[in-house]
């Protein structure tokens, strides 16, 4: 068995305003519509927190800084690639907020989140970031039938 594979690495920052509300993205992407939370893919070559605050920037218009990687959600795709999330969470920004052409970027209730429109898997991965013990969001294939997936937080 190979000790490597190929991965995508792409991230998404819950932002919150220290008053019980958290920016969120209605994002337009039809392969992946719904509320989430801002973020995007890794470029070659750039660091995972160079990335992550450049993504943020581009969907919101916002500077973060004093990120905390809180987790990970990952599984495998079809063909054989690793899609990797890493999550991070900061309460710390600057600048002015603005939408870009992938969704409308907004302030939201921490305790309304679960009622939103949400994008597929986001119930779950929002545990892992609200939740200390739990650091991972991980889709098995293992156990289901063709096409299926479980849902697992570690």
């Amino acid at each position: 068995m190979s000790k490597t594979e190929r991965v995508l690495f792409t991230n998404m920052c819950m932002i919150s305003d220290g008053k019980g509300n958290m920016l969120v993205e209605d994002r337009l992407n039809p392969d992946w519509p719904g509320i989430t939370f801002p973020g995007g893919h890794v470029e070659y070559g750039e660091s995972f927190t160079d990335a992550m605050i450049r993504e943020v920037f581009e969907k919101t218009g916002l500077t973060v800084s004093n990120l905390q990687m809180c987790g990970i959600k990952d599984w495998t795709m079809q063909d054989g690639t690793r899609y990797m999330i890493l999550l991070y969470k900061t309460d710390t920004f600057s600048g002015s907020l603005r939408s870009s052409e992938e969704g409308q970027v907004f302030w939201t209730p921490l305790k309304s989140f679960l009622e939103l429109p949400l994008a597929d898997g986001m119930p779950m991965t929002f545990q892992v970031f609200l939740n200390e013990n739990l650091s991972e969001h991980f889709f098995s294939e293992e156990g289901t039938g063709k096409d299926e997936w479980n849902e697992v937080l570690k």
